[in-house]
């Protein structure tokens, strides 16, 4: 073994070893003792940051935040000034998640500035690390918080939006992260894609697809958007259950759960046709402090999200969803209430970005495989507004948002490998 290639096993070792510590340091402080929860804007996803951003600076980086507070990684002499190829992911969780999604990206990026910095390459494009905050929507009900805000893509009702339902809101969130909230009420662009030469983000996949075709790595073709209400409320009429006959009840529980068995059948069969297309209603519940076992419920809310990579897809099922409210409330004697619908659209990969995974694949000899994206990203945004984005899946066990994630650091280091080689291509 020559001694160069000697020193390259030996710095492969060692970004592994800094890979599995901060996975380890995030495990420890932000488990909230079922899972892993990392809340935006708040305690948990600023301890991630600022644990990125101290490891960077203790390996010679730079850090900087723009003005969104999503965290900035470069290496020493990138003045800014240059377009860039920005690697990254976000730093929050949902509660009681798992600790490798959105975090596998950003420490996959680290690394690959960390090497580079060691091997003291420095590309013709620069190469920049972002952490961006508020990826996930559990807690506002609007996805890419982070890299929306960036772009002007933000709107009143998002920042009106309530924490989880009833907690403080996006905007006073923000405000509380120093975050000039005036500027992104404006719809300000506060960042020009020709500052990005591209996008690229590690993270892990979330379904069981990986898994089951024996695939450590893959690339993404495309991701599915989606159309949100983060509230619904059927309203009935409340009632004994005892003393009201079936025909004569406005029961509200019953009215969601025919709606609910409706668009099943809708999804169904559009899934026979070949559409892309997952339904999901993830909350439903009657009031507490009235419900009861002998009480007819008078009211129940519930969330519904449908998910598409074609726009067509998802505005034809949310017509079918609107269409089959009416019908339950005319035949059931219920009205249904809606709040602001949540629009995320739909993003295609850039065909070039995909080349260049596909061939330093092959460099690396990792799987070429292509695959779409169930779940949302923050590439998806930086696709639509310009970037040409691309992404690599790492295979990960039991799905995503729940505790028992489980992606192999084998796999992981797999991963950051292909992200490296598509960096440093050109060197």
């Amino acid at each position: 073994m020559t001694v160069a290639l000697a020193r390259v096993v030996e710095d492969q070792q060692s970004l592994r070893e800094i890979a599995v510590q901060l996975f380890n340091d995030l495990a420890q402080a932000t488990s909230d003792g079922v899972g892993i929860t990392r809340e935006c804007f708040a305690e948990g996803e600023n301890y991630a940051i600022e644990l990125f951003r101290a490891t960077a600076e203790a390996h010679g980086l730079h850090t900087s935040f723009d003005t969104v507070a999503n965290l900035i990684i470069s290496l020493p002499g990138d003045d800014g000034s240059k377009s860039a190829l920005y690697l990254g992911s976000h730093a929050d969780s949902v509660p009681q998640g798992g600790n490798f999604d959105g975090a596998a990206g950003i420490i996959a990026a680290l690394l690959c500035l960390i090497r580079l910095r060691r091997e003291g390459l420095r590309p013709p494009t620069p190469v920049r690390g972002i952490c961006l905050r508020a990826e996930e929507s559990a807690f506002y009900g609007r996805a890419n918080i982070g890299s929306r805000a960036l772009f002007g893509l933000l709107s009143a009702e998002d920042l009106d939006a309530k924490c989880r339902g009833k907690g403080r809101t996006l905007r006073a969130a923000m405000e509380s992260t120093g975050i000039p909230v005036e500027r992104i009420a404006a719809r300000e662009r506060l960042f020009d894609p020709a500052a990005a030469s591209g996008y690229l983000e590690l993270h892990i996949e979330q379904g069981p697809v990986m898994v089951a075709r024996n695939l450590a790595t893959a690339i993404v073709t495309g991701i599915r958007g989606n159309i949100r209400h983060r509230k619904i409320t059927c309203r009935g009429e409340a009632g004994h259950s005892g003393a009201i006959p079936r025909w004569l009840r406005k029961d509200a529980v019953f009215a969601l759960s025919d709606l609910i068995m409706r668009l099943d059948e809708h999804w169904r069969v559009l899934l026979e046709r070949g559409l892309d297309l997952v339904v999901t209603t993830g909350i439903v519940g009657t009031h507490p402090e009235e419900h009861a076992l002998s009480r007819i419920p008078g009211e129940v809310d519930f969330s519904f999200e449908v998910r598409s990579q074609s726009h067509d897809t998802l505005e034809a099922f949310y017509e079918l969803f609107r269409s089959e409210c009416r019908a339950v409330a005319a035949q059931r004697g219920v009205t249904f209430e809606f709040d602001h619908r949540v629009y995320t659209e739909p993003a295609r990969m850039d065909e070039g970005m995909i080349r260049r995974l596909v061939n330093a694949a092959a460099r690396v000899g990792a799987p070429a495989e292509l695959v779409p994206s169930g779940a949302g990203h923050d590439a998806a945004v930086f696709a639509n507004e310009g970037v040409r984005s691309g992404m690599i899946f790492v295979r990960n066990a039991n799905g995503s948002h729940n505790p028992a994630e489980a992606m192999e650091i084998d796999d992981f280091m797999k991963g950051v490998e292909l992200m490296y080689a598509v960096v440093s291509e050109e060197l």
